[in-house]
Formats: structure tokens, C-alpha cells, sequence
């Protein structure tokens, strides 16, 4: 059984899990009854971030239009465009081992595919976790949800796994964001 966190909790990856090296994180959600006459298409994204928490370049923006980064050691496995059913809406992999040693920080992000336009936000969204999986026996480390704290966010940072003192850890963040992927993408340091 994994850990759930809390948020703004932090949590040990590898050094209570050694020989840990590849993971996958796990990205779910649910939107609740929801009568706009538009499609709920919720997307996952990587962001991988150096030092000053910025991303170097738009190769380190991983999604569904952008599925490898950190020279593959990040890979996006594909865009749900309707989060049916039960388990990981969308998920990611991770060779903990591969990643270059100029990220520090990757942090993962769900925002909703053209929520202004379709005038959605996280306040119609329930149920939505991330949760980290040991990828060659399946076993769920850390799980985090997000819980309905949100109303008029369009983007979430649900976590980041960083590096620390040659370990990974994970930290559950859960901050939302008006102005949705834009918003991140600006914070993040790209155009």
C-alpha cells in the first residue's frame, strides 16, 4: 500500500524504495455533471525545470503533442480526451536514472483543453489524483488527491518529483492556476 500525502507534503522516492528507476505517474479525474454542450478534455503536462525552476527550452515541455523529453528518459503514453472510466486518465514515464542532470525539478501538470472558450474550470472537476508506481512491479508508492478545492482554476500543478542530495523525492503541490496551459507555460519559462 502507497503513502497518500497531503498537500504540500513531501516524501522520500528513492531512498525508501532503493534500486527504484523506472516509474510511471498516474493522472486521473472525473468532471461531474456538466450540461455546457462541449466536451471535457482534460490534458496532462511535463514541464522538465533546471535550477532557477525554469524550462530550458520547449523540448523540456512534455505532452501529448511533445511525448519524449530529457532524452527520453520522460515519456507522455497519450491524450484521453474523455477521462471514461476508472484508473490513470493519462500517464507518464519516468527513468529516474536517465534523467539529465540538468533538471532538478519535474513538475506535472493538468489543465483543461480550451476552457475559456468552452467556459469550464477545476470547480466541475472531481476525483482528479496523481499517484507514483514503481513501473516494473506495478506497485503504487505515493498517491496524492487533489480533493475539490478548486472553483475558476483552468490548469493545476498537482506535483514535481525534484532531486535532493542525489535522491528523488516527491512533493504534492496542488496549486491552480487561472489561464490554463498559457499560464503554465509562461510561468514555466517558455513563449
Amino acid at each position: 500500500m502507497g503513502i497518500n500525502l497531503s498537500k504540500g507534503q513531501k516524501v522520500d522516492l528513492t531512498k525508501t524504495n532503493p534500486g527504484l528507476v523506472n516509474v510511471t505517474i498516474g493522472l486521473g479525474w472525473d468532471t461531474n455533471k456538466y450540461d455546457g454542450g462541449n466536451d471535457f478534455d482534460l490534458d496532462s503536462s511535463v514541464f522538465l525545470l533546471g535550477s532557477n525552476g525554469k524550462c530550458t527550452s520547449e523540448s523540456d515541455f512534455v505532452f501529448y503533442n511533445n511525448t519524449t523529453g530529457g532524452g527520453g528518459a520522460v515519456v507522455h503514453t497519450g491524450d484521453n480526451r474523455t477521462g471514461d472510466g476508472d484508473g490513470d486518465d493519462e500517464q507518464v514515464n519516468v527513468n529516474l536514472s536517465t534523467v539529465p542532470s540538468s533538471i532538478e525539478k519535474i513538475a506535472f501538470s493538468i489543465t483543461i483543453h480550451d476552457a475559456e472558450t468552452r467556459g469550464q474550470n477545476f470547480g466541475q472537476v472531481s476525483n482528479s489524483y496523481v499517484r507514483i508506481l514503481n513501473a516494473d512491479s506495478g506497485e503504487e508508492l505515493i498517491r496524492y488527491d487533489l480533493g475539490e478545492d478548486f472553483s475558476i482554476e483552468t490548469a493545476v500543478v498537482v506535483g514535481e518529483l525534484y532531486r535532493h542530495n542525489g535522491e528523488w523525492k516527491f512533493n504534492a503541490i496542488g496549486s491552480g492556476y487561472q489561464g490554463g496551459l498559457g499560464a503554465l507555460v509562461t510561468d514555466f519559462g517558455l513563449n
